[in-house]
């Protein structure tokens, strides 16, 4: 099993040299990868709250924001050799599809087939508007960009006719390094997220997942798996746990089958990165 971090960048904390140093360190001491959540914009008051946190709100700091994937990537792709980079998750219902496509592409093309594209339908309402697109019909749209996203990524000439895009027969290279295109972590605890995983995905992405509730997706995933003819031979089970983990806990993870373990990094400041490194090495010995 493979040991990464997840942090979500935010200024003005996370200066050019500190991320440029982090993932540095997080490439000695034998992290696989590094993952990236997403918000555009944020607002102070929302319709649903934010479920990754038990306030409802985004931890983000007084006048600070969160740091762009894309842009981000790029730029420690070049602070790096071996790190992977992975998005939990990108929000692909509100963003232009043919754009997209063509930023990961670059992506896994310049960095020489580093890039995991996690995705998903999102929960914050207004941030999708924001954007210029429909909430309630953003998971049949998600549906529809995968397919088109994998035609971009594979086929010489691309072309494709939805209920709500409409590509006419066009081109797109670079292709994605990684073959037949980049992989496609699909996050999401609903049944449609599970659906959509096994349908068009290579693996599932779980975030704030126990063991217990780990435990529980494989069985969920393992159906919607067998209803599309596959099985986890050929997909990756990626979670992140609570912040807590321990060896034992480790373990308990791959006996479940999972893939990527990808750890909270936490704190952004320069003392508690210091230490979380050290526990982070501590859990990639407990997985060799």
């Amino acid at each position: 099993m493979k040991i990464g971090t997840f942090s979500t960048f935010m200024s003005p904390i996370c200066t050019p040299q500190m991320i440029g140093e982090f993932a540095q360190s997080a490439e000695s001491i034998g992290l696989d990868s590094l993952w990236m959540g997403e918000h555009v914009v944020l607002f102070d008051k929302t319709e649903s709250p934010y479920p990754g946190s038990a306030t409802g709100k985004l931890p983000v700091p007084e006048g600070g924001g969160m740091l762009d994937t894309v842009a981000t990537f790029g730029y420690l792709a070049a602070c790096t050799k071996t790190l992977r980079f992975g998005t939990g998750i990108t929000l692909l219902p509100q963003r232009n599809p043919v754009y997209t496509a063509k930023e990961f592409t670059t992506l896994d093309w310049l960095t020489q087939g580093r890039i995991d594209f996690g995705i998903g339908v999102g929960w914050c309402k207004e941030e999708v508007i924001a954007c210029g697109y429909n909430f309630n019909d953003r998971g049949k749209r998600c549906d529809e960009i995968l397919q088109m996203m994998k035609q971009l990524w594979t086929e010489p000439v691309a072309e494709f006719h939805g209920e709500f895009y409409d590509l006419a027969p066009c081109r797109m290279d670079p292709k994605p390094v990684q073959k037949p295109h980049i992989p496609i972590i699909v996050g999401g605890h609903s049944s449609a997220g599970f659906r959509r995983a096994a349908k068009y995905g290579n693996g599932w992405y779980g975030f704030q997942m126990d063991l217990e509730a780990t435990a529980q997706v494989t069985l969920q995933l393992d159906a919607a798996l067998a209803k599309e003819g596959r099985n986890r031979d050929d997909f990756q089970l990626v979670i992140t746990p609570p912040y807590q983990v321990t060896a034992d806990m480790v373990k308990g993870y791959e006996d479940l089958g999972v893939d990527q373990l990808i750890v909270h990094l936490g704190s952004q400041k320069a003392q508690r990165i210091s230490a979380r490194l050290v526990e982070l090495e501590s859990l990639i010995e407990a997985a060799a």
